[in-house]
């Protein structure tokens, strides 16, 4: 949608000399969806930027402990993000606040996509944090993409 949204700009602006109307406000919200909405899937595959030179040389119920506490950090650093942004769609929900431009497009959806997306991915860590932590104390281990 995105390619397609400035593709059908540049040639409105080009042939026509008229640009599609509040391109620039529905490409930013797009781009924050492309970037959120992923974040789940992401974690469901350990897909995450990892650094493991370090817990390759530890044992497997240690490296997988440190896993465990870096999916309880992520539950940390995601739950202000998610508290924010729900603030700020409700906020954007009951205003009925729309963005300046030819459309006036409403502002709430895209904060809407934008909890979602964090929700989704915070559930996701407290699941995996849950699934591990619980195979660890049984004295498994965990698999490196999760299964």
């Amino acid at each position: 949608m995105l390619a397609l949204l400035i593709f059908a700009d540049v040639v409105a602006l080009n042939v026509f000399s008229s640009a599609v109307p509040d391109t620039i406000v529905i490409v930013r919200e797009l781009m924050v969806l492309a970037i959120v909405m992923p974040l789940a899937a992401a974690t469901a595959q350990r897909a995450h930027i990892a650094v493991e030179f370090l817990t390759q040389a530890l044992p497997p119920r240690v490296s997988g402990w440190l896993t465990v506490f870096g999916t309880l950090f992520g539950l940390m650093a995601l739950s202000p993000i998610l508290y924010s942004g729900g603030r700020d769609f409700l906020h954007q929900w009951q205003t009925g606040n729309v963005f300046y431009g030819d459309l006036n497009l409403p502002q709430w959806p895209g904060r809407l996509a934008f909890v979602l997306g964090i929700a989704l991915a915070w559930l996701r860590l407290a699941a995996m944090a849950a699934a591990d932590g619980l195979a660890l104390l049984r004295g498994g281990e965990i698999a490196p993409n999760g299964n």
